[in-house]
């Protein structure tokens, strides 16, 4: 049975050489063995609207990734925070089919809630408010009627200010909160969940079913889950998926 692979938060940016480099690799060799490759979200540093497409960089990634689609390995995508802007056009650019944050799927008989992460940093209230605000319809609409180096200024300059707001929360509001977690499981009905954002790779253990947490790719360093016939995996870049490394000091679960 081929395995199913799960991955998130790339944040692939042409100043991150050794993360795209890491994911080319990736694609070439460890996906094309598997069943499907779900992307949980921020495969990009930022994403601006589908015209980004035009920049050499995000259209070389999108070669890669439609790639493994032609070579007849199903790719999904889960926007995540930082590539939200995400529509059709970067869809079919890639051979991906976009899903919607949460989903729930079947992976190898077992229903799985797939999400990005970033809904259930609940304790972050300003932050929460700042994502029901960009994911409006209407604030869309009007972003992308903005020239696109007015959006690249823009998002720039956002970015610049959460990461000094980010810098000065505590700790708990960057990760998951578990009330929020234990209400998805159980709105879904479902006993195991994936998600990344958090960059805090882990597995959980709630009350109402089992948690993941995906690893993001910093420097080209990282990992994915897999899910095969023998159960669930954390593996990292470099190391043979059937043999993985167990790393607790990392998050890693055996």
């Amino acid at each position: 049975m081929k395995p199913t692979l799960f991955i998130s938060d790339l944040h692939l940016t042409p100043a991150d050489p050794a993360t795209a480099e890491a994911f080319a690799t990736f694609l070439a060799d460890t996906a094309r063995q598997a069943q499907a490759l779900y992307i949980l979200g921020d495969l990009f540093e930022f994403w601006v609207g589908d015209d980004q497409l035009e920049d050499p960089f995000c259209a070389t990634q999108c070669r890669r990734i439609i790639e493994l689609a032609t070579h007849g390995v199903p790719v999904y995508f889960l926007p995540g925070n930082r590539d939200l802007l995400v529509g059709q056009r970067f869809a079919l650019a890639c051979g991906l089919t976009l899903l919607p944050d949460p989903y729930i799927t079947e992976i190898h008989g077992e229903q799985v809630l797939l999400a990005h992460g970033d809904a259930y940093c609940s304790d972050d209230r300003a932050y929460q408010r700042y994502r029901r605000f960009v994911s409006h319809a209407t604030v869309q609409w009007l972003w992308f009627r903005l020239p696109r180096w007015l959006r690249n200024r823009a998002l720039n300059r956002m970015r610049k200010k959460s990461q000094r707001q980010t810098a000065l929360k505590p700790a708990s509001y960057t990760d998951v909160n578990t009330a929020s977690i234990e209400t998805a499981l159980m709105q879904a009905g479902v006993q195991t969940m994936i998600h990344g954002h958090t960059h805090r790779p882990a597995k959980h253990a709630h009350e109402h079913g089992t948690r993941f947490v995906l690893s993001d790719w910093h420097n080209g360093n990282g990992g994915y889950l897999l899910r095969d016939g023998t159960g669930w995996h954390q593996c990292w870049l470099g190391e043979p998926p059937s043999s993985p490394t167990n790393r607790p000091e990392t998050g890693k679960f055996p």
